[in-house]
């Protein structure tokens, strides 16, 4: 009787994270399952960024210095980040949030809307590079510190636009909201990733770009860990 006790002690600490990684694998099935049967969303944000670049192709016609593509690059991806994670929780309906609060721990919940926003922002950004690759050009040198910029940027930007979304998912006029308090926090992200983006334009080495690249990672990890913290506050409202 005392083995078996101890054997079912033992396996505790091993079974409660399987069944948190099986919640935040169900819940991301879930995003996805609720993303494939409104495709509208997916492809008005692809339309959106289309349209952009394409407006900016006939505007740049006579030809567009690298930091000009580099500030219009972002600046496309901001606005169409902000609107892709916006519907993160505008589309969870009082009694869905109540369902949700009884099923799973914050820290599930908000791991697996970050992680589905980090996926959906990635595409966001292979839309823009390829639309503007074949459109306005490639001006870039250095294509691996740029790949290197473009996934640490988005996912700073999906863990931002994520908790973003769910503070504004509290008033009443939720997108605009978003929209604000979106601006004053990615500045910093952006601002980064402007700079990476315009290193790796001009092909300067990587030592140059260590620091940068260093404060775009720190400011990822502390976007993630402020998620998990305040979101917790923010489940029981």
């Amino acid at each position: 009787m005392l083995k078996k006790t101890a054997k079912t002690a033992n396996s505790v600490p091993i079974f409660v994270p399987l069944l948190k990684t099986a919640n935040i694998i169900e819940l991301l099935k879930k995003e996805f399952l609720l993303e494939f049967r409104q495709k509208t969303a997916l492809a008005s944000i692809l339309l959106y960024v289309l349209s952009i670049v394409f407006i900016s192709f006939l505007s740049f016609r006579s030809g567009i210095r690298p930091d000009v593509w580099v500030a219009l690059f972002w600046i496309v991806l901001f606005f169409a980040g902000i609107n892709a994670a916006s519907k993160s929780f505008f589309t969870e309906s009082k009694h869905r949030a109540i369902y949700n609060y009884t099923l799973y721990h914050p820290t599930e919940f908000v791991i697996s809307k970050i992680i589905y926003n980090i996926l959906l922002i990635w595409t966001v950004v292979l839309c823009c590079f390829i639309c503007f690759g074949w459109l306005i050009g490639y001006p870039v040198q250095n294509s691996n510190l740029f790949l290197l910029t473009l996934l640490l940027g988005g996912a700073a930007l999906a863990g931002s636009l994520t908790l973003m979304s769910c503070i504004a998912s509290k008033t009443g006029n939720s997108f605009s909201v978003m929209s604000l308090l979106s601006v004053p926090v990615c500045i910093p992200v952006l601002l980064l990733a402007l700079r990476l983006t315009r290193n790796a334009a001009d092909g300067l080495e990587w030592s140059v770009s260590y620091n940068y690249l260093g404060g775009l990672l720190l400011i990822d990890l502390i976007i993630f860990a402020l998620s998990l913290f305040l979101f917790r506050y923010l489940w029981k409202e």
